[in-house]
């Protein structure tokens, strides 16, 4: 099969910043040939969270606002890589997630006018992957095990790790029908407590720095892991404001002051990577002995501390995939990529037991310039 290059762009429910990956696809695997994070100033970041609010003429308004950014963030990428837009065979652009209800009446928005940028390169682009799945039974969602089953299908069994601001997990490897669903919280909770506890000053904990000098309620954690959506058999999918400003209000009252903001962060920290320990336990197949971690959770070396020792007891090792040679934040972008490869080529693109869809398709609404 001819190689391609192909770019993909991922803007995460953390509402950080655009990611931007350029691949190789068509031989073995899938190589990033490079990678760009493009952050958001912090007044866009709050606009994009509070979008799922917003009234009709606003949303719409931040639907081309973003196009447009995303256009220029392609082209400065390009630029700094010396990438020429005819040597692209296709672009992958996710959007930005507003809303995700999945379920039997569900539905699902991702904005950020994907025609802003195939007028700027003047190549095909492939977006708003989710609703076809849907459309088929699925919950739109995870997509990402997709890319896991295609980088990792033939290998020996391992689990796969993404944490944005929502975690999700994938089991592939030889003898494991590829499945994945979303774990609970990534970074949503810690984000939303520093942005509040800071005043708006800070968007996360820094290298885990506010977790790793507080104390964590054990007991809350425990208490927390009970939820009903942690014992739900996959598939399943959640939405970014299932674990952000109400849920903290709810449950952690007594701790959202300054004087606790450590201790906060610290059982924050301590909750998600339990929550994604947790649905290692109950769901990995036998023989799996190894989590690769994607995402900015990646990043957080407490929450990665937190995960080993939680699952070191068990045999399992814990490792960033950087230790593989693909950046925590370019497994997104770089799916995207492949999805939207795929689709031009008219070939399946999802993975149907992850989420659980009556069978494959072809995901995707194609842009030509």
């Amino acid at each position: 099969m001819k190689k391609s290059d192909i770019l993909g762009l991922m803007s995460g429910t953390s509402a950080d910043g655009l990611s931007i990956a350029l691949c190789e696809a068509g031989g073995p695997g899938l190589k990033v040939k490079a990678f760009g994070n493009y952050p958001y100033p912090a007044a866009l970041q709050a606009r994009i969270i509070s979008a799922k609010d917003m009234k009709a003429p606003d949303l719409s308004a931040l639907n081309f606002e973003l196009g447009r950014l995303w256009a220029g963030m392609v082209k400065r990428f390009c630029r700094a890589h010396k990438i020429a837009y005819k040597s692209i065979a296709a672009i992958g652009s996710h959007g930005q997630t507003v809303w995700h209800a999945p379920g039997r009446s569900g539905h699902t928005l991702q904005i950020g006018e994907a025609s802003f940028i195939a007028e700027e390169t003047g190549r095909p682009v492939v977006c708003d992957f989710r609703p076809a799945d849907m459309a088929a039974g699925g919950e739109g969602a995870p997509l990402i095990p997709f890319l896991d089953e295609y980088l990792y299908g033939g290998g020996k069994p391992v689990a796969l790790q993404n944490i944005g601001g929502v975690g999700n997990i994938a089991f592939a490897g030889r003898g494991v029908k590829t499945f994945g669903f979303d774990t609970g919280p990534g970074n949503s909770l810690m984000d939303t407590a520093v942005n509040r506890l800071s005043g708006g000053r800070l968007s996360y904990d820094k290298d885990g720095a506010w977790a790793y000098a507080g104390n964590p309620d054990q007991a809350k954690v425990r208490e927390l892991t009970a939820l009903s959506f942690f014992s739900r058999r996959p598939p399943k999918s959640l939405d970014r404001s299932e674990f952000s400003a109400d849920f903290l209000r709810k449950h952690f009252k007594a701790l959202l002051n300054p004087r606790r903001s450590r201790d906060l962060l610290a059982t924050l920290n301590l909750f998600t990577a339990a929550s994604i320990a947790l649905a290692f336990k109950r769901f990995s197949p036998r023989g799996t002995r190894e989590l690769i971690v994607s995402g900015g959770g990646a990043l957080n070396p407490a929450l990665m501390d937190n995960l080993a020792a939680l699952l070191l007891p068990s045999g399992v090792r814990v490792r960033s995939c950087a230790e593989l040679g693909l950046h925590p934040l370019a497994k997104e972008p770089a799916c995207f990529a492949l999805l939207a490869w795929l689709a031009l080529e008219g070939r399946v693109n999802h993975c149907p037991s992850a989420t659980g869809a009556r069978g494959p398709r072809v995901l995707g609404k194609i842009i030509n310039p």
